[in-house]
């Protein structure tokens, strides 16, 4: 890989990784619901749920060896790792998603003691359980973790539920960033065609997600919280006007756990630049701002950006405004020095 300097220097936030091989955890704890990798030809494997198709991987999504070549061909210097939302498991008896978790979580810390200076590792964490999840949250902080993944909704909590604030505490007293993606999409019932869980549902999580953390106080109750959202926050950029008008005119509906607008929230939280489009990535930084917006791709799957940087890199901007973006954002997020990562 050619030499690099501070400025174009990139750090990918949004990259999901499996083990190679994973427990037959239906076969472990007795019910299903789990998935499995049934590897049925060389360099690929099929994600298995209940003995049910779910999706085509190939080595990429388990081998930090084929990734950092992939890597190299694209210039991505450090990708953040993070499990396939999938394998969250919030629907499973607590002290066996625990038991999950702390296998994925595992797994990525060994890959990135293995290879510090290309990868950073987030956790997952027994969400349904908060108790365990702050346990396993200080876990993942003593094995060099630098954050947690979660989804966007928790079963039936969306992120402003009460029982959830202790573990984001937890996560600004530890110094840990958290990442926000979506999963188990909404309205699944009625998006049966066309990919459209991935296509509406995705976006529309993302929004519930933002907005549940701004109206729930979460930003305002703990103002050193780090948390980014994938997928360029989904649909609440395009909508916030929306959001802020609804504040405005429906305090009484809106406003009922914080007083603050959300439009004053802009810059208090991290998005990724995954939008597909320059005009709304050019929204979004002046939106956020281009210290609240880090690379993100979705590697190694087909609707994340199929060459990393591309989009940043071809924008009209300045190189420092583009470095921002490519690593400075990201290192503030998790709250590491260009230093620690530079071989």
């Amino acid at each position: 890989m050619c030499q690099v300097t501070s400025r174009n220097f990139t750090v990918d936030i949004h990259t999901h990784i499996l083990p190679e091989h994973i427990p037959n955890f239906r076969e472990k704890f007795g019910y299903g619901g789990f998935i499995t990798l049934d590897h049925h030809k060389s360099c690929s494997a099929r994600m298995m749920k209940d003995g049910e198709f779910f999706r085509e991987v190939e080595d990429n999504c388990w081998s930090p060896e084929a990734r950092m070549k992939e890597c190299g061909h694209h210039h991505v210097d450090v990708q953040v790792l993070s499990t396939v939302p999938v394998m969250f498991s919030y629907w499973a008896k607590p002290k066996d998603t625990l038991e999950v978790a702390q296998f994925l979580n595992d797994h990525i810390a060994q890959i990135c003691d293995r290879y510090p200076t290309r990868f950073v590792g987030l956790g997952t964490l027994p969400m349904q359980a908060p108790d365990l999840a702050i346990e396993e949250l200080r876990r993942c902080k003593e094995i060099g973790l630098k954050g947690i993944q979660i989804g966007t909704h928790i079963n039936d909590w969306n992120l402003d539920a009460p029982e959830l604030f202790p573990i984001f505490e937890a996560c600004q007293d530890l110094d840990m960033a958290i990442f926000v993606h979506p999963w188990d999409m909404m309205a699944k019932e009625k998006m049966t065609k066309y990919w459209l869980p991935w296509l509406v549902g995705m976006p529309a999580e993302s929004s519930l997600a933002i907005c549940s953390m701004i109206f729930g106080g979460v930003f305002e109750r703990l103002p050193k919280l780090r948390v980014a959202f994938a997928h360029g926050g989904g649909s609440f950029p395009a909508t916030l006007a929306r959001v802020q008008h609804g504040f405005d005119v429906r305090p009484d509906l809106c406003a009922v756990d914080n007083p603050i607008a959300p439009k004053e929230y802009m810059g208090k939280f991290w998005l990724d630049s995954l939008v597909h489009d320059p005009q709304m990535l050019e929204y979004i930084v002046g939106l956020v701002g281009e210290n609240r917006v880090a690379l993100g791709t979705d590697y190694p799957f087909p609707l994340g950006e199929l060459q990393p940087g591309k989009l940043i890199n071809g924008m009209p901007w300045s190189e420092e405004r583009k470095g921002k973006l490519l690593h400075g954002a990201a290192l503030e997020w998790l709250g590491m020095d260009l230093s620690n990562l530079l071989p």
